[in-house]
Parts: C-alpha cells; structure tokens; sequence
C-alpha cells in the first residue's frame, strides 16, 4: 500500500468519505490533490491538514464546467508530470418526493454527480494513456442497486455512474487504465445526518453486521482499489455496505 511517487486527485476530498480518503492515502506517501466546492471549504480542509501534519494541495473549480476543469488538470500536469489516480467521490443527495422535485432540483443532481465525474474523467484519461497505467474510482451508492423511497434524482444518478464505471473500464482497459466504484451503504457523514430518522433506522434494522459505517471502511476499500494488490480487478461496483449479498 505505498503510493510514494503517485499523484492521486480525489474530489469532493473537504470532508467525510472524501477527507477520510485524502488522509488515508497521504499517510500511505501519496501526493494528495484535493478538490472541494469552493474556496473557503478548501482552505479548511487544507487548515485541518496541516494540524495533523499532512500536507496537500486543494483546488475548487466548478466541476460541471469543463474549462475550469481543464484548466486544473493541465496545472497539476505542469506539475507533477502525471495522474496516477483519480477518486471521484463528489456528490450530493437529495430526499424529495418526485411532486416536490423541480426540473432544476433534478438536474443539479444529474450536473454534480453524473457530468461533473464525465468532465474529470475526460481530463484525466488523455494524461493517463500517455503514460500507459492509471486508476479510476468513482464513488457509487447502495441505492444505485436497490433505489430509495424518496429523492429519485440520487438513485438515478449513482445508476448513471455504475454504467460510465463498466463502460468505462471496458473502453480503457487497453491502455492499462482501470476503472471501478465503490457502492456505500450508511455511513456517518454530513450527507447522512440531513436524512430523517425515519428513512435511517429501518436501513439500519436490515445490515447483518449491525451498524452504521465509517468513512474510514470507504477510504479504505478506495485504498485496495487503488493499489496494486487490485491490478486485476475493473469494471467492479464493490458495495461496502455491511450487508450480505446474493
């Protein structure tokens, strides 16, 4: 699990599942670039860092555009002379019933979990068939394999990011790029404190182990997925949910 000499970009990396992940892979030697929403969540993000002695780079750019984008990546390019992982965890949920969705409610969600990865991904790929290797990992959901009782827009979209994972894995496999996701199930984050209770505890009465996740069990399996210990697996949705699967 060392990843010294490897630059891994990780989005939505400000916190929960996303800094977790950041931490994870800057203790195992990484060269961490961290993308956040905005400027201010950057900044603290990389203040929180550096308390704990870890130190690494942070951008925000808005990832639906593909300029601002391009601009980043040629940047960390420039610098870095290679990509060797890209960790597309930015995401946001939604629990509205369909009457109480508006068109823009929809698509926002659509923008920032299905083209903001697109986007990242049409960047990274050119860099990493140039150097004939690299890793891409998007972060997916369990409700991309089961639905949700409420806010279609997040299913819909973590269905979207499972088909560009296989689909992408697929077309890069060639060019030595592997391509898989990691399908979360409860896990303790801001993301899930916002959901009402009602949705929460009858998820958690059907996890045989019991429990709700930490951030630490995600970063964890992105950590695997990256490394070279998983050179032979692509393509793969790994849900990390606590749960027994036929």
């Amino acid at each position: 699990m060392d990843f010294a000499g490897k630059v891994v970009l990780v989005t939505g990396g400000t916190r929960g599942i996303g800094l977790e992940t950041v931490k994870l892979f800057a203790k195992n030697k990484a060269q961490v670039v961290l993308f956040g929403s905005k400027e201010e969540t950057v900044k603290q993000a990389l203040s929180k860092l550096q308390a704990e002695n870890i130190e690494v780079e942070g951008y925000y750019p808005n990832l639906c555009n593909s300029n601002e984008v391009r601009e980043v990546i040629t940047k960390i390019k420039e610098k870095y002379g290679h990509i060797d992982v890209l960790i597309n965890n930015a995401g946001i949920s939604a629990n509205k019933k369909i009457e109480d969705t508006s068109l823009e409610d929809f698509q926002k969600i659509m923008d920032i979990n299905v083209t903001g990865m697109f986007n990242m991904c049409k960047e990274v790929v050119p860099i990493m068939k140039e150097q004939n290797g690299g890793v891409i990992l998007n972060t997916s959901s369990m409700v991309s394999i089961y639905g949700q009782p409420s806010g279609v827009g997040y299913p819909a979209s973590k269905f979207a990011v499972n088909g560009l994972t296989k689909s992408l894995a697929r077309e890069l496999a060639p060019f030595n790029i592997r391509v898989n996701a990691v399908a979360p199930g409860i896990i303790k984050t801001d993301m899930v404190a916002s959901l009402p209770e009602e949705m929460i505890k009858p998820l958690v009465a059907t996890i045989p182990l019991g429990r709700i996740g930490e951030p630490q069990d995600i970063a964890n399996a992105f950590l695997f997925l990256a490394s070279d210990m998983a050179s032979y697996i692509t393509g793969v949705i790994l849900q990390v949910d606590g749960n027994a699967h036929n």
